[in-house]
């Protein structure tokens, strides 16, 4: 694998990408060294970067900013193939090259916990910094739902056990090797680019379950020493490297969707520098809407959307799992 692509597709580059920022209200003896600051940030980052699995496989694009907050994308789709010879002398008509446009548009999405002076006061934890842990996770799961609803809507399904939808599916209709191999001959048969020689799939830990009971899976413990391996991989099968997550979509909490993926399946894109934000407000730093310096706050805003943008190029497999766990 590429340095060059992994710079590309690990976590913690995603969030410098992000520009993770910490804001502080203005005022005397209100802002946080920037000792304090450069603390605070890196462990927003550290707490939200476990949840991102479905983000490290799109196509990032940030935004400038005043800009606006639609982005359009365009491809273009293949040329026909020539197939009728050339006539001595006689120049052919030319071909026009055509586009196909897709917009999405930035939204925010945000989250903060207030705490008053009295749980300062009193608290055994440090407030601020167990307050920015489960923010972070928040900011993070938030991310990684966001792009995940968006894949999950693609067109290209397929249904275990050969049914037909997913009202159909049976207890017994469980992922299996025959589907893997299935929706690589779906992506092979459109021309779908691999990720590093690999297609992708974003499995769930009740269905890696299941894949493990296959003779042919191999985990990712008897090859990573020689392979690199993306965040969060488990094993490989059949020219598919999997790639586990809680956050895996889940219908009703008993249809399981794995995402199988080929490279510029989808983008996201954040707006420069205003990614994800770190907001830090201290006792006293709302004036008068807090005379008795009894109030602060800690929250994180985040600046985002997915898109699919080829959606020949990722298939989903809905299927139950032999022992569920939970549902998102």
């Amino acid at each position: 694998m590429s340095k060059d692509y992994l710079k590309k597709l690990h976590p913690y580059m995603f969030f410098a990408e992000l520009n993770t920022n910490t804001t502080m209200q203005a005022g005397e003896g209100k802002d946080l060294s920037p000792e304090m600051k450069t603390y605070y940030d890196r462990m927003l980052v550290r707490y939200a970067e476990p949840e991102l699995v479905h983000d490290q496989f799109g196509q990032k694009r940030p935004i400038p900013l005043r800009a606006g907050k639609t982005i359009e994308f365009r491809r273009f789709p293949a040329l026909a193939k020539q197939m009728t010879p050339l006539t001595e002398g006689v120049t052919p008509d030319g071909q026009s090259l055509s586009a196909v446009s897709m917009t999405a548009t930035l939204a925010q999405y945000g989250g903060y916990i207030v705490s008053s002076d009295m749980l300062e006061l009193t608290a055994i934890d440090n407030v601020l910094q167990e307050t920015t842990k489960i923010l972070g996770s928040q900011a993070g799961r938030t991310s990684d739902g966001i792009t995940r609803e968006v894949l999950a809507g693609g067109t290209n399904v397929r249904y275990a056990g050969g049914k037909s939808s997913r009202e159909n599916l049976a207890d017994t209709d469980v992922l299996t090797v025959k589907d893997i191999k299935k929706a690589v001959r779906d992506l092979k048969a459109k021309n779908a680019p691999r990720i590093n020689g690999y297609y992708i799939a974003i499995v769930h830990p009740d269905t890696v379950y299941d894949l493990w009971e296959d003779a042919e899976w191999i985990e990712a413990s008897k090859y990573a020493g020689s392979e690199q391996i993306f965040k969060g991989e488990v094993g490989k099968l059949y020219g598919v490297r999997f790639v586990e997550s809680t956050e895996a979509k889940i219908w009703d909490g008993e249809v399981y969707g794995t995402l199988v993926l080929g490279a510029n399946a989808f983008g996201i894109t954040t707006l420069a520098g205003r990614g994800i934000e770190h907001i830090v407000k201290q006792k006293g730093s709302a004036g008068t809407g807090d005379p008795l310096n009894q109030r602060s706050s800690v929250g994180w805003k985040l600046t985002k959307t997915a898109r699919i943008l080829v959606d020949e190029y990722m298939v989903r497999i809905e299927h139950k799992v032999t022992l569920p766990s939970a549902a998102n």
